[in-house]
């Protein structure tokens, strides 16, 4: 539904600034009625892309079609079958709830014999049906965002696409945004592609797409991600982590991946953790504040794919895991 095809974007430099390549050969597919989400650091290329597929930017070379249809050759045709929530809000907060969504349905041309049916569907699983005559600033955030939503299901998409839309929401309201919008993707069979910087908004999805530096580093499905790593890894805080992964990796000949001021040691000897454990805590017990065994989660597997790439950029500057 969604075919991205050596996509690259570079935004041409100035007399004090580069030129900065914000997508790099990007090739990505999602399948119809699949709920993917692209994920990376700020800067990795996500809202570049993002403004491509919605229409608002043209690449420097590459092709998308969306529902089978070329964006660039017929985007008028695109407009009919996307469906769009932007990160910034887009709706009017001087406007009621009601205003906002019969001002979207009068741009795609919604006449008044199918506007109430629609209207309907639109908000079945919302909290907003006694609040059609609210301003949209007199909403809390959660509220907000089911506007933004219902209104761009006005028009029954077929492609849904979402730039971070639970970003500023408290946690109950994005995981309840989360649920229904997993529910309409569902019942719907909507697909849907989703920018998060949330690695746990990916955990229930079809497949998860990461992204550094504008380049596709892995794009699978979180079961697959994850079991890249393994059923278990040790996570350890040791008082000096630069000089204790020296050690680790010249004495004991392991992989040792650093996040910050933690170290996550991915081979736990055929699976079995504790052995492990003991051998690094009968040795450094001084050195280690913390440690213990973990399951990886998506956080995991975003710095074991980063942290390769970054181990393997002299020979393979564009290594990518995926499996579109």
């Amino acid at each position: 539904m969604i075919r991205i095809e050596s996509l690259t974007h570079i935004y041409p430099g100035g007399r004090k600034q580069p030129a900065r390549t914000a997508v790099d050969d990007l090739s990505l597919r999602v399948a119809e009625g699949e709920f993917a989400i692209l994920s990376g650091p700020n800067g990795s290329g996500k809202s570049t892309l993002f403004r491509i597929l919605c229409g608002l930017a043209l690449p420097s070379r590459g092709k998308v079609a969306i529902g089978g249809i070329d964006l660039f050759a017929e985007p008028a045709k695109v407009r009919r079958i996307l469906g769009v929530v932007f990160q910034s809000p887009a709706v009017d907060k001087h406007l009621t709830v009601a205003e906002n969504i019969r001002i979207h349905a009068d741009l795609y041309g919604i006449g008044s014999a199918e506007y109430r049916p629609l209207l309907d569907e639109a908000l079945a699983w919302t909290d907003l049906g006694g609040r059609l005559d609210q301003k949209v600033d007199t909403l809390s955030g959660g509220l907000a965002r089911q506007v933004e939503l219902a209104k761009v299901l006005m028009t029954r998409p077929r492609v849904l696409l979402l730039d971070e839309p639970t970003t500023g929401l408290d946690p109950s309201s994005r995981r309840s945004f989360l649920a229904a919008l997993h529910r309409l993707q569902r019942e719907r069979g909507m697909t849907v592609l989703m920018t998060s910087h949330v690695f746990a908004e990916a955990e229930h999805v079809d497949r998860v797409a990461i992204m550094r530096e504008g380049r596709l580093l892995a794009y699978d499905t979180p079961q697959a991600l994850k079991a890249q790593i393994g059923t278990e890894m040790v996570v350890l805080h040791p008082v000096d982590p630069e000089a204790f992964a020296a050690v680790l990796e010249a004495e004991l000949g392991l992989a040792v991946r650093r996040h910050g001021d933690e170290l996550r040691l991915e081979e736990t000897e055929n699976g079995e953790g504790l052995p492990l454990l003991e051998r690094i805590l009968e040795r450094w017990r001084p050195e280690i504040l913390s440690i213990s065994i973990k399951r990886p989660d998506l956080d995991d597997v975003f710095v074991h794919v980063t942290s390769r790439v970054e181990h393997h950029a002299a020979s393979t500057p564009r290594e990518t895991v995926a499996n579109p």
